[in-house]
């Protein structure tokens, strides 16, 4: 998935000679502590929340207020993992898009990034979750969908967590089907090391719920 699929084209963003009053209102209509600046259709820089209350002028124009964010943007062809990257290194509650001519040309929102890694994810389908710890050395994918699909299962998607000083791992995987008492036991007579796992229809109708209720939070 790329950052153009994830446009949003609603937010007009700034242009120099507005002024910090009428940007701190539109954060406040959007639920954003971010917004774009833009002139003559070239991206200028990223404005935050935090630049105009430092500064403490807010009647200035856009121009005269600090921009500690002038290089923060994505191109529209880079994928949704840079965009995830540049996103949570700077904190961003969105991030401007630009093509190669450095033209604006919209902004990806937070909620919109967690709306699709919820599909991506599969997090709101149904189906069991199985965490295996092991050692990094001993982390073979191929092997594990072996095991899982020869219990007629299917992997719906996994991820991997690492931790620092350590050579352990967590393989967190997302299945299609709950009933997976038999997979789990396929794992331990693999000695595989089974650190969790949910078969309740209650725990996906959580997650859902959870999901949802964050979806409601970021769009108050």
């Amino acid at each position: 998935m790329l950052a153009h699929e994830l446009l949003s084209y609603d937010l007009a963003p700034l242009s120099l000679t507005d002024n910090a009053m009428l940007a701190l209102s539109l954060m406040e209509e959007y639920k954003i502590t971010h917004l774009p600046i833009v002139k003559d259709s070239v991206f200028k820089g990223l404005l935050s929340e935090n630049d105009i209350y430092s500064h403490g002028k807010f009647e200035d124009l856009i121009e005269n207020q600090p921009i500690v964010l002038n290089n923060i943007s994505v191109k529209e062809n880079q994928h949704i993992f840079d965009v995830m990257e540049i996103i949570q290194k700077n904190s961003l509650s969105l991030l401007p898009v630009i093509d190669d001519d450095s033209k604006y040309i919209g902004s990806i929102f937070l909620s919109s990034i967690i709306s699709k890694l919820s599909e991506i994810t599969g997090i709101t389908n149904p189906g069991g979750i199985i965490v295996l710890e092991m050692n990094i050395h001993d982390y073979s994918l191929s092997e594990i969908a072996q095991i899982v699909e020869s219990n007629n299962i299917k992997i719906i998607n996994s991820f991997v967590n690492s931790f620092e000083e350590s050579t352990k791992i967590e393989v967190t995987l997302k299945l299609n089907s709950v009933d997976i008492d038999g997979l789990l036991q396929t794992f331990s007579r693999y000695n595989y090391d089974i650190k969790a796992s949910y078969t309740d229809m209650d725990l996906n109708d959580n997650i859902s719920d959870r999901y949802d209720s964050l979806m409601n939070y970021l769009n108050i």
